[in-house]
């Protein structure tokens, strides 16, 4: 039977634990914060414990929920890392610096069902939900890996946040309470999960919506996106609108561009129709080179026409940076490629 572990169990809980083992409640305390705040890794580095009880704790509860089984740093400087959960399921977070920001990009689940086929994390169907503290732990590796501390954190990883309600309102509040971020610097993206947007903006006001369209038409989108909800594009985006309204914030569509798929004028066009009055801006990516599937990356030329229409329509329009380019940097690519899904350390990190 798999021991908890400290990240995923409620505070309430552990400090009964660490009472019953002999310890006072501001051990406990004490214990989230060396994890949350500090790193630690490990019961015996936690040096203002008791000894003794650092020692039954260590028995009876892991520090962490994943161990990194591998990873890779690209020249960018972001780094991509591979974790394995407790079960031997591997997942994918990514640190991703820009200036003095470190972004965190976590995942929510093991696998996707909607096996967008220009993304290689969903290649093999949904495995599982990871929970709250499986998804919150990531921060604390990209964290580490980087050497200092996450400014921002983004559920863009493997799976879809909103299908994992659970797991993600539980992991936002973990980063609010446990790592002190708000809900500002916290981003979800969804491939638009109409009734999971009215959740979030109920459990989780404030929080930064990104919603992940890649077509301007329903029969499009059917057609890129094959596994994708069935709910009309003018639905979510009208779902999405309301939330930004409510909370305040703009909320982003996230459009990758697939080379004379749906990088032409015409796709520009009838987006910025779309989009047109509502609180929304669009973050352009071109694809990656050397993603799963047929898809190609857009001409530079057709990016740059591409974003000069919806400018002109009156859109925020910013072309994504490739970052993390020689490290696996599109979701799930590091877990599927050169074996990645089989990489590991000879030494893992979970006590």
């Amino acid at each position: 039977m798999t021991r908890p572990a400290l990240t995923e169990i409620a505070a309430e809980e552990l400090a009964a634990r660490v009472e019953a083992l002999g310890g006072r409640a501001f051990h406990a305390r004490s214990a989230r914060a060396w994890v949350f705040r500090r790193g630690a890794r490990a019961w015996r580095t936690m040096t203002d414990l008791p000894k003794p009880l650092r020692e039954r704790l260590a028995e009876s509860v892991d520090v962490c929920a994943l161990r990194v089984a591998g990873s890779a740093r690209a020249p960018d400087g972001t780094v991509k890392l591979l974790l394995e959960a407790r079960d031997g399921e591997r997942i994918e977070a990514a640190a991703i610096p820009t200036g003095r920001r470190l972004t965190a990009c976590v995942s929510t689940q093991v696998g996707c069902a909607f096996r967008c086929p220009f993304c290689a994390s969903g290649a093999g169907g949904l495995v599982r939900d990871l929970s709250a503290g499986e998804i919150a732990e990531q921060i604390l590796h990209a964290s580490s890996a980087s050497e200092r501390a996450a400014t921002n954190v983004v559920l863009m990883g493997v799976g879809e946040p909103l299908a994992n309600l659970a797991g993600t309102l539980g992991a936002v509040r973990l980063v609010r309470d446990e790592l002190g971020l708000g809900a500002r610097r916290v981003t979800v993206s969804t491939i638009g999960l109409v009734e999971g947007i009215a959740a979030l903006g109920r459990e989780a006001p404030g929080v930064r919506l990104a919603v992940s369209l890649h077509a301007p038409t329903d029969e499009l989108r059917r057609r890129l996106l094959p596994h994708a909800p069935r709910t009309p594009l003018a639905g979510i985006v009208e779902a999405a609108d309301r939330y930004a309204r409510d909370s305040g914030r703009w909320f982003t569509v996230e459009y990758t561009l697939l080379g004379g798929a749906n990088d032409g004028e015409d796709e520009a066009r009838a987006l910025a129709r779309l989009l047109s009055k509502k609180w929304a801006k669009v973050n352009l990516i071109p694809l990656n080179p050397g993603g799963p599937g047929s898809f190609e990356p857009p001409a530079p030329a057709a990016v740059r026409a591409f974003a000069r229409l919806l400018k002109a329509s009156g859109l925020e329009a910013p072309v994504r940076r490739a970052r993390g380019l020689g490290a696996g940097a599109a979701c799930g690519q590091l877990r599927r490629s050169r074996g990645g899904d089989k990489i590991k350390s000879s030494k893992g990190d979970r006590p």
